[in-house]
């Protein structure tokens, strides 16, 4: 007797553990359209659809996973049409709601988020307030409001955060609150006390790789990927729509990103990390996958990487148009993205070592980076990562443009145009200041790029210099 045929879902698992992305999507489209659709179910296949990148499955198992009158599958289905870029949507779902639905702490708490995302504040803090006057034990609102909100000594929400201290919930986040309170009234010494006890709560239960397994990396890939390595490879033909920008945390890339879509023919961008999705079939990026992948697959393999990414581009940015795609954590696969897209260009940032720690250690990171929570590990990572840079220009000389964030800032206008220059695009005065006010931004600097370029954050880690000693020691030893 043969055996039963599995579900679509776990043929989907095995495909993806197999590297076959595709056939994983296309049996979780089956899934979805013919399989088992209960709830549950259904939420699985939408977070493996996220895992594959494929925006249009993920958000159609989350919507038909949410059951009616139920909160959980309602925040769930709105938080992943948000993280998508399609935050107009969710607030015209949430509308339709009662408003005994409407009016509860987490709906309340996610609205607020959405006007964040857009750049209107005011209406921000007023959700984050009815929320905490729901609900005030609500660790998430607290965070999310004190991002957006300037600290005065003796502020009632700063007594109001502190009684919380040891409460349910995750502490990391209302420490991260209170560090940036305190760094508004001018209390850099509690300041950083809260931002290191933050780090402390967030890399308490950390297993994964460390910054020197990242850094051993790093040197794996630089001796692998020399220009005669590339050579051996078979050609790529694919096109890519996306103007690429990356760097370190916190270096400026939100900024570049914004300038871009300052651009008539830059429709839209995000921090996406499609292309590792795109090289799943690999299953691997150093070279002895990157070989065993074009011996199994043929010439066309390269071709083939490249139109998955192109193909999980438009899913994610339907229409026409160049995006930016602001994706970082992807500096060891610069050689196969450059390789697959021949045509893709990069800008990446730099930015004084001082403040890039500063910034990556006092901020709290949803995806979670362990590495920014400790600076001896911030500075390990900090110098990998510019020998990586170092490396892939020496490789792809005339594809990445190195952007100095305090360069940028003092002289806007010409850095707008050596980046129109560099990505291709017809050159047009003023992008600097031309971006859309409401677009949605989901990254830590979601007010600071609403406001003009200035050079008002170059230095800011000079009145935490002291504290930045154990980074100084490691980065500049």
């Amino acid at each position: 007797m043969s055996e039963p045929e599995q579900p679509f879902f776990f043929q989907a698992l095995n495909a993806l553990k197999s590297g076959d992305r595709r056939a994983a999507a296309a049996l979780l489209a089956r899934q979805l359209a013919e399989g088992n659709t209960s709830p549950h179910n259904l939420r699985a296949v939408a977070q493996l659809a996220v895992q594959l990148g494929e925006t249009g499955l993920a958000i159609d198992a989350s919507r038909a996973a949410v059951i009616a009158g139920d909160l959980d599958s309602l925040v769930a289905y709105w938080g992943m049409l948000g993280s998508h870029g399609r935050s107009e949507e969710a607030l015209a779902n949430i509308a339709t709601q009662p408003a005994s639905v409407r009016d509860q702490p987490a709906v309340l708490h996610i609205l607020g988020n959405l006007a964040t995302q857009t750049g209107r504040l005011e209406e921000a803090r007023e959700y984050f307030r009815r929320a905490l006057a729901k609900a005030p034990e609500l660790l998430e609102s607290w965070f999310s409001l004190a991002m957006i909100k300037r600290f005065e000594a003796g502020d009632p929400d700063i007594s109001a955060m502190e009684r919380l201290i040891g409460s349910a919930g995750a502490q990391a986040p209302l420490h991260h609150a209170l560090g940036k309170a305190a760094e508004d009234i001018g209390d850099v010494d509690r300041a950083f006390d809260h931002y290191s006890k933050a780090a402390e709560l967030s890399r308490r239960d950390w297993r994964g790789p460390n910054a020197s397994q990242f850094s051993a990396a790093v040197d794996q890939i630089i001796g692998a990927y020399t220009p005669a390595a590339f050579e051996g490879f078979p050609p790529s033909t694919s096109q890519s729509r996306s103007l690429f920008v990356t760097g370190m945390p916190r270096s400026g890339t939100t900024l570049v990103e914004q300038i871009l879509l300052g651009h008539s023919a830059v429709g839209d961008g995000a921090e996406v990390n499609l292309f590792g999705k795109a090289v799943t079939p690999v299953r691997g990026i150093g070279l002895a996958q990157a070989l065993a992948y074009q011996n199994a697959r043929g010439t066309e393999c390269w071709t083939e990487i490249g139109r998955d990414y192109a193909h999980l581009i438009d899913a994610r940015f339907p229409g026409a148009g160049r995006v930016v795609d602001k994706s970082l954590g992807q500096s060891l696969s610069i050689g196969l993205l450059l390789h697959a897209l021949p045509d893709a260009r990069i800008a990446w940032l730099q930015r004084s070592p001082d403040d890039v720690a500063l910034s990556c250690f006092r901020t709290f990171f949803s995806a979670g980076l362990p590495w920014t929570t400790s600076l001896g590990e911030i500075a390990v990572h900090m110098r990998a990562e510019e020998r990586l840079l170092v490396h892939w220009k020496s490789v792809f000389p005339d594809r990445i443009l190195t952007v100095p964030y305090e360069d940028l800032v003092t002289s806007p206008a010409s850095w707008a145009l050596r980046l129109q220059e560099h990505f291709g695009l017809q050159p047009e005065a003023g992008i600097e200041s031309k971006a859309p006010a409401d677009r949605t931004i989901g990254t830590a600097s979601v007010s600071q790029v609403r406001e003009p370029v200035s050079t008002a954050r170059i230095g800011q880690a000079a009145k935490f210099e002291r504290h930045l000693k154990p980074f100084r020691d490691a980065y500049y030893a």
